[in-house]
């Protein structure tokens, strides 16, 4: 049986940790070269040695447009044409309306935002040609307000806005590009376990839909697998969509 990725070429921003990582690894066993960037270097390094030889490592600030360059010519000078391109690189920061800081919305904005623009823009130039797939994490609190984030909301509430701007370019310019979004509620990765109040346990946390109907995180393989879907030709209807993986949290009205 092919694998669905067979062929393809693949970067995955933010890849050394939680959800990045997780998809580097799917996209590995599907059949693609892959390339990892983060700004861990160290981490980095060691994880592309122990995945294997359709793995590669690249230092990556991703709010750096120079960066982008530099990754683009590595991944294209090791594995040939990019096909998949996966914006995940991201951070967050707490801040409401009245205590966030401007420093502190800024640095989303530069890290969540620019560099979805700057990796869209970077795709684009590198698949024009032949087409690809180019996947953006955005989260619902792109179009629902979540309390003590609205720097981060703002941030990922851009992503959307600019993959649906990314699509309909694509679309205009007759390029075989897809772009889309993926809106997941809480994903249980470091970055949300470092937000969470200290002696939360995971099971509290974790939906479940048998013991924890309530709980609004999923471990990020559940999340890969979703890049995986939009990055193969099995989502080849799909450009300027917005993928929910929430369980339907907007019906719950909070």
């Amino acid at each position: 049986m092919a694998k669905r990725l067979e062929g393809k070429i693949a970067l995955v921003t933010g890849a050394a940790s939680g959800v990045g990582l997780e998809v580097v690894k799917l996209l590995l066993n599907e059949g693609a070269k892959v390339a990892l960037s983060d700004i861990n270097e160290d981490v980095g390094q060691e994880l592309a040695a122990e995945l294997g030889e359709h793995a590669m490592f690249v230092r990556h600030d991703v709010s750096n447009e120079t960066d982008w360059k530099s990754v683009m010519a590595a991944v294209q000078q090791r594995f040939g044409t990019l096909n998949v391109l996966v914006n995940n690189a991201g951070i967050l920061l707490a801040g409401d309306m009245e205590t966030g800081r401007v420093e502190d919305f800024s640095r989303l904005l530069k890290i969540n935002t620019e560099s979805v623009f700057i990796g869209c823009q970077q795709g684009i130039a590198a698949m024009k040609e032949a087409g690809g797939s180019i996947i953006n994490m955005a989260s619902v609190s792109s179009w629902m307000p979540v309390e003590q984030y609205a720097g981060y909301s703002a941030s990922k509430a851009a992503v959307s806005a600019l993959t649906r701007a990314a699509a309909l370019n694509c679309r205009k310019q007759g390029y075989a590009i897809r772009v889309n979004s993926i809106h997941p509620d809480g994903v249980y990765t470091p970055m949300m376990q470092a937000s969470l109040p200290k002696g939360v346990p995971k099971e509290m946390v974790l939906h479940d839909a048998k013991h924890n109907r309530g709980g609004r995180a999923y471990m990020p393989e559940r999340i890969a697998k979703l890049v995986l879907f939009l990055a193969s030709d099995e989502s080849s209807v799909m450009s300027g969509s917005e993928l929910h993986a929430d369980n339907s949290i907007l019906g719950m009205g909070l």
